[in-house]
């Protein structure tokens, strides 16, 4: 009779050992799950930052983006140009540069950021030559009241690619900033 009892005993403590362990296997999944549901309510909170329809704030959107209030002190061609403080080129690269196909690799720069799509490639200078390039801007964002973009640069300096990545935001004067 008490071995019955004990072999009872030893059953329902294996039930009850292996109910809790699933039950902390369900726990896991749910905390997955709302793990996940929290990073897709994230998303789509970010994803309103867009604006559309009757909002005062400025969609960031291709298209809305470049097309700016011209500001009263807007500054004008080289000084833009110059304003990007060499821009995102590799050092080593830049100072081979003579400075007039370093303004047409600031020029592209200064366009990318400005004008250009997301994704599409601004060239600059000869293919074949001793430098050319190309500059691609990604997709705008806002960082508090300054719009910005993410974007490359690549230089072939004789005959050798040279990739340089950045950001850079846009100033109340037309003027674009790099990060550092």
């Amino acid at each position: 009779m008490f071995n019955g009892f004990q072999q009872n005993a030893d059953t329902v403590l294996y039930i009850v050992g292996r109910h809790e362990r699933v039950e902390s296997e369900v726990g896991l999944k749910i905390m997955r799950i709302a793990k996940l549901a929290f990073a897709a309510a994230l998303s789509a909170a970010a994803a309103g930052c867009s604006t559309s329809g009757t909002s005062s704030v400025q969609s960031l959107a291709f298209g809305a983006f470049p097309r700016f209030t011209e500001p009263a002190g807007k500054l004008e061609g080289a000084t833009l140009v110059s304003a990007l403080n060499g821009g995102i080129i590799d050092p080593q690269v830049n100072e081979r540069m003579d400075p007039g196909i370093r303004n047409k690799a600031l020029q592209a720069e200064y366009e990318a950021l400005e004008y250009t799509p997301a994704g599409q490639a601004v060239a600059w200078g000869r293919s074949g030559g001793r430098f050319s390039g190309e500059v691609v801007a990604s997709q705008p964002y806002r960082v508090g009241s300054q719009d910005c973009r993410q974007y490359s640069h690549t230089v072939v300096a004789e005959g050798s690619p040279v990739t340089s990545l950045g950001a850079a935001c846009r100033n109340a004067d037309g003027s674009w900033t790099p990060l550092t």
